[in-house]
């Protein structure tokens, strides 16, 4: 199949060269996709010519790019996304704890789980990284579903033995031994990725922490997901908790819970020793700016990505919007508040290549690339009235993407396909 429409691809980090030499884009490109891998990316006279058999499914001015890649969310908390008033712990006890408890269900997580990768899909986002519950029937839910779609998905089962109520609490035995199923039943299979997933260390005890560190190291493939320096309270308990650690993340680093594939969420206050220890060991971190502002968290420092592997996030539900656009444009607003205007070129990058490499699925997804899975959407520059003015107005691509990132929704998704299908949705 030849997809035609403009295309945009890198070459290089936007955080560390300028757009130009960053980004290759064809305004008259093609795509050439075969056995659900890009065969081939150029300009569509030549590929056209040069593949004259294949099917055309001809865009437009649609942007062809990689799809979005979410390196962090919650999928039980799909339900209860948009939840008024609370702070991070208030959060939890209010509205996520209460939900989680559904999940005890195999059928209400089996609809929550297609729910959620469907509004993922309607959004452009093609691989994401999700925490399920206490349940080992959540991930079974969640993995079944993405499998049936086709879906690179990364999930784990949460662990969590203490600071949690009765019925979402497992052991430090059977939060490893669970969690050791489930590596076996779906690591691996198709496009998944098992990640080991103690929720944070407030409601993990040093044995569990301790387990999931030895689990981890049993399983190097594996992803590890936690929660790192979301909110001052939460910093302030995890000192109260583990008063012999020198901060936060030196309680991950005791037992074994960073380095590369330790994808941690949030890392809004970090100390100066922390900030280079995630440098140092390759820790990257799920940057998830509607959520930082929606529950109060803080303003998150973009400019860490310059060192420190970096990807964006929706962090559902704690996170407002299921949408990568609607996220680019709160990490937008964040960086301006701090005195750092992202460029759209680094905002695309975050929301695919570099949330890829967080996940270390850097070589299958996140570019428009030969031998990349091919997993793509296509942007409508022009989705809502608003926008096509805006649009319309442009003398560069830059000025034709932003107002997209800026207001564009579900309706800027003009096709999504996994793996070279079209998935429906868009």
């Amino acid at each position: 199949m030849l997809l035609l429409g403009q295309t945009l691809r890198f070459r290089a980090k936007p955080i560390h060269v300028g757009p130009q030499d960053a980004v290759l884009h064809d305004s008259h490109g093609a795509v050439l996709v075969r056995d659900g891998r890009i065969a081939a990316v150029g300009p569509a006279a030549t590929l056209r010519a040069a593949h004259p058999g294949e099917p055309v499914h001809d865009l437009g001015r649609a942007l062809l790019m990689a799809g979005f890649v979410d390196a962090h969310a919650h999928y039980p908390q799909t339900g209860i996304i948009a939840s008024w008033g609370k702070r991070l712990i208030d959060w939890l006890e209010t509205y996520t704890f209460p939900e989680e408890m559904r999940f005890a269900d195999p059928a209400h997580a089996a609809r929550i789980a297609a729910l959620y990768l469907d509004l993922n899909l309607s959004h452009g986002i093609t691989t994401s990284c999700a925490y399920c519950t206490i349940h080992p029937g959540s991930v079974d839910a969640l993995m079944g579903a993405a499998q049936a779609r086709g879906l690179r998905l990364a999930a784990g089962k949460v662990m969590m033995d203490r600071n949690a109520p009765e019925g979402l609490r497992d052991t430090a035995q059977s939060g490893h031994d669970d969690s050791a199923a489930l590596i076996a039943r779906w690591h691996g299979v198709d496009r998944l990725t098992y990640a080991v997933t103690p929720r944070f260390a407030p409601t993990s005890s040093p044995a569990q922490l301790e387990a999931a560190g030895a689990l981890w190291a049993a399983n190097p493939t594996c992803l590890m997901q936690t929660h790192l320096g979301e909110q001052v309270e939460e910093i302030a308990w995890v000192g109260r908790l583990f008063p012999d650690a020198p901060d936060y993340l030196g309680v991950y680093e005791r037992f074994g819970l960073t380095g590369p594939g330790a994808v941690m969420g949030h890392a809004i206050h970090l100390s100066a020793r922390e900030i280079a220890a995630l440098r140092d060991s390759g820790t990257a971190i799920a940057h998830c700016p509607t959520s930082n502002a929606f529950i109060g968290s803080g303003l998150f420092d973009a400019g860490l990505a310059e060192t420190i592997p970096v990807g964006l996030a929706t962090d559902v539900g704690g996170g407002s919007s299921f949408s990568m656009l609607r996220t680019m444009a709160a990490a937008y607003e964040i960086g301006q508040l701090r005195g750092r205007a992202l460029h759209p070129a680094q905002l695309l990058w975050l929301a695919t290549q570099g949330a890829a490499d967080a996940l270390r699925m850097g070589d299958a997804v996140g570019n428009l690339a030969p031998g990349r899975e091919a997993d793509l959407i296509a942007l409508d520059l022009a989705s809502t009235p608003a926008i096509a003015e805006r649009a319309a107005r442009a003398d560069t691509l830059w000025e034709a993407v932003f107002p997209t990132i800026m207001m564009g929704d579900d309706r800027a998704i003009a096709g999504v396909w996994i793996a070279g299908r079209p998935s429906g949705s868009g």
